[in-house]
Parts: C-alpha cells; sequence; structure tokens
C-alpha cells in the first residue's frame, strides 16, 4: 500500500487554467511530502500546456488500463492518462463541447475511484457549466454531480479558510427560486452538517451562525414573506435543541463584519452570493470548496476556468494547494476513524 495518500487533481475544463494549477500542484514539494497527486486528465493536453508555461512535467504517466494494477504502489506525483479528447482540438481559452464533455468524464472516472477504494480522495479542478451544457451534461456545478453520484441525500457546499467559513442551503439556482427552495428541514440539516465538518476539522465545537433571507433579516416581517420567522428561526431553534451553538438569522449585510468574523467560525448563508462574496473578497487564493455529507472526499478550488488567463502560466494554485491539503487532513481523519466509502447505489 502507498505510504502517502492517494489525492486525484481533476484536471478541470482542457480549455481553462485547470490542467496548469495541477501541473504547479505536482511540482510542490510542500504538497508531495504529503501525499501522492495524480492528475485525472489527459497527458497530451497537459504536454502541451507544459509547453506553454514551463511547468514541468513528472516522471510518471500511467496509461488508463495500467491503472488498476499500478495504483496500490503509486508512491510519486503522476499523471493518469485518461484521454477523452484529442488535444489537437482544444484552443486554450476557447470551450466547446468537446473541452466539457472531457472535463466531465475525468470527474466521473475520479468519483469511480474514490468509491472503489483506490484514492483518499477528490480534490477538482474549474469545469465550465457552458461548456457541460453544450455537451448535454445539465448538471449546475460539481456539487450536484458528486451528490447524484453518490447517491447522497443530505449534502451542502462549504467554502472553507482561516479567514472565513460560509456553508450554503441554496447553491446554482436564481434568486427567484431561492425562497420556494428554503425549508426548516433543509436549514436544520445544513446547520447540524456545518457543525459535523468544523468539529472534526478544528476538533472543537464551532460557533455558528446563520443569516437572514431578507434585508434586515426581515425587520420582524416588513420584508418579503416572513421567511425568517417560518422557516429560518424554527430551523435555528431545533439545532438549539441538539446542544449546537448557533446564532441568528443575522441580516446579511452586517453578518460578515471583521468583529463577528472573529468569534464565528462558520456563517450558514441562504443562497450563493451571500457567502460567496465575502469568501472570494477575503480569501480568493485560499479558499477551498467542499461538499459536506458524501462517502467520499471531495474538496476543490474556489475560482472558475479563467478562460482568459488559460496556458499562460498566470493562474495561481494557491486555492488548489489549500485544496489537496484538506482533502490529506480529511482522509487522514477518516483513516484514523476506521470509515470507508460507500458504493453508491
Amino acid at each position: 500500500m502507498p505510504s502517502k495518500p492517494i489525492i486525484a487533481l481533476t484536471m478541470g475544463d482542457p480549455a481553462g487554467v485547470g490542467p496548469e494549477v495541477c501541473l504547479q500542484l505536482l511540482a510542490n514539494q510542500e504538497v508531495t511530502t504529503q501525499c501522492s497527486p495524480v492528475i485525472f486528465g489527459s497527458a497530451a493536453i497537459l504536454e502541451r500546456v507544459s509547453q506553454a508555461t514551463g511547468f514541468p512535467l513528472p516522471d510518471t504517466v500511467i496509461p488508463r488500463e495500467a491503472w488498476k494494477r499500478t495504483h496500490s504502489n503509486l508512491d510519486v506525483p503522476a499523471i493518469l492518462d485518461l484521454g477523452e479528447i484529442d488535444a489537437a482540438s482544444v484552443t486554450p481559452g476557447v470551450i466547446g463541447a468537446h473541452t466539457g464533455a472531457a472535463a466531465y468524464a475525468y470527474v466521473n472516472l475520479a468519483i469511480n475511484a474514490a468509491l472503489a477504494g483506490e484514492i483518499a480522495g477528490v480534490a477538482t479542478g474549474p469545469l465550465n457549466k457552458e461548456a457541460m451544457h453544450m455537451a448535454g451534461i445539465h448538471f449546475p456545478g460539481h456539487t450536484e454531480i458528486f451528490a447524484s453520484r453518490t447517491a447522497s441525500d443530505r449534502w451542502c457546499m462549504m467554502q472553507y479558510s482561516e479567514e472565513i467559513t460560509c456553508t450554503f442551503v441554496t447553491v446554482h439556482c436564481g434568486y427567484a427560486e431561492v425562497p420556494a427552495l428554503l425549508t426548516q428541514k433543509r436549514i436544520q440539516e445544513v446547520i447540524e452538517l456545518t457543525a459535523e465538518a468544523l468539529q472534526r476539522i478544528r476538533g472543537r465545537a464551532p460557533k455558528i451562525v446563520v443569516c437572514g433571507l431578507n434585508p434586515h433579516a426581515g425587520e420582524h416581517g416588513l420584508f418579503g414573506d416572513r421567511e425568517e420567522e417560518r422557516i429560518i428561526i424554527p430551523a435555528i431553534e431545533a439545532a438549539r435543541a441538539q446542544g449546537l451553538d448557533v446564532e441568528g438569522p443575522l441580516p446579511p449585510d452586517t453578518a460578515f463584519l471583521p468583529w463577528k468574523r472573529r468569534s464565528t467560525d462558520a456563517f450558514v448563508c441562504m443562497y450563493h452570493d451571500q457567502g460567496h462574496i465575502p469568501v472570494k473578497a477575503l480569501a480568493f487564493d485560499n479558499a477551498v470548496n467542499t461538499t459536506l455529507g458524501l462517502p467520499v472526499i471531495r474538496t476543490s478550488v474556489d475560482h472558475g476556468t479563467a478562460l482568459d488567463i488559460a496556458w499562460q502560466g498566470k493562474a495561481n494554485a494557491g486555492s488548489m494547494s489549500h485544496a489537496v491539503k484538506l482533502a490529506v487532513k480529511l482522509s487522514r481523519q477518516r483513516e484514523t476513524q476506521g470509515s470507508t466509502p460507500r458504493q453508491a447505489e
């Protein structure tokens, strides 16, 4: 068995910055001393990116058909050459159905490996939703792909950093859809998942703040349809009854002030931008996107495909570095606790 956990890095959309971010990670000794990172992607694409950026290729390239017999002894950075796309057909910064399909295939193959116990975790490079939709793949993002593929019915997104951490009741949907998607059960579920995750990561019971939906957290029913009183407050009270340290609902425009962040481990947010804006403003290069409630470990960069700088060597690999380190930490904890992935139905 490998002496270090194997973490799959999915290459992301081939036309974006995912390939170069992954190559940077394979040359990062701080990361490679903790784990054996393996890029799930196209060796031909990575060779082109290496030539364009100067980032070195690893010495080990594993053919797709050799993975099953070699992964158990893998102890070095590597590329798992899955192909899935004609490298000559890819233009940096230009997406298409072929790039979306390839990126989706890399994610699915990494999930298969995680469910089979062949890898300790998955750190995902950025997808391009438009490219996936061109390919007829209509998942709104990684979070929903992992939840579906692992048959998980209790899950949520967490954006984690030492500076600020947010979890989300709803994620990839339009603002007009948000109120109808809020239920007491769902909010309570996200609070519980947040508490469980922060207890594992930080080793203590967390302090959680729940944001309101409406301006001024509804101002006692003056704004909105009393979502705070009807839905959010009952969920908070139910979580408190379980012994969780939960405050709220707080007005979103003051919840993230510096003094409040210093005393808060995580903010439960009602919709995507409510939490993504403060996270990206305060921790863009080191925040990690992870999906809670899965039977496998999944972390991710907190940025997109950045098509305007793709294959130019300008992409900052900080978020991917933090994503891999968190995946390693969670895998070590899972190993200590003796839990294993379950196969999806």
